[in-house]
């Protein structure tokens, strides 16, 4: 038994596609939101995935003596090293990128610069003799 082909449906949907009544502004109306759903959906999903990344990036703690990113332990799953109360997230801290703090405080610190001419200096400067 073979199956005819629907043009029963076919034209009744150009029908309604192409006559300006509520049925076919519905359906025009259904249509273009689902294709406007389908082609945002990467975008929505990839700001999703971007969002999520940055929370779990402010919840890793990075053990400062073997280096192993955890999230919210007290202690070091690798080694057994226990965090200090201080010792918060990579990009909270400043220092080696360990989540280690220097221990120098930045309020009593100097920072001596050297001038220098830099054509007296370079050899990439010298004119062809």
């Amino acid at each position: 038994m073979t199956r005819s082909f629907p043009w029963v449906w076919i034209l009744l949907a150009a029908v309604l596609l192409l006559i300006p009544g509520p049925a076919g502004r519905l359906l025009l109306d259904l249509l273009g939101g689902l294709t406007l759903t389908l082609l945002l959906l990467p975008l929505l999903a990839g700001g999703a995935a971007f969002l999520g990344w940055q929370l779990l990036k402010r919840r890793l703690r990075t053990c400062p003596a073997c280096g192993l990113a955890s999230v919210g332990t007290p202690v070091c799953p690798a080694c057994g090293t226990v965090f200090s109360a201080e010792d918060g997230s990579a990009d909270s801290s400043w220092g080696d990128g360990l989540g280690t703090t220097p221990d120098v405080d930045p309020r009593n610190v100097t920072i001596n610069v050297d001038a220098v001419d830099v054509d007296a200096v370079s050899p990439l400067n010298q004119s062809p003799d």
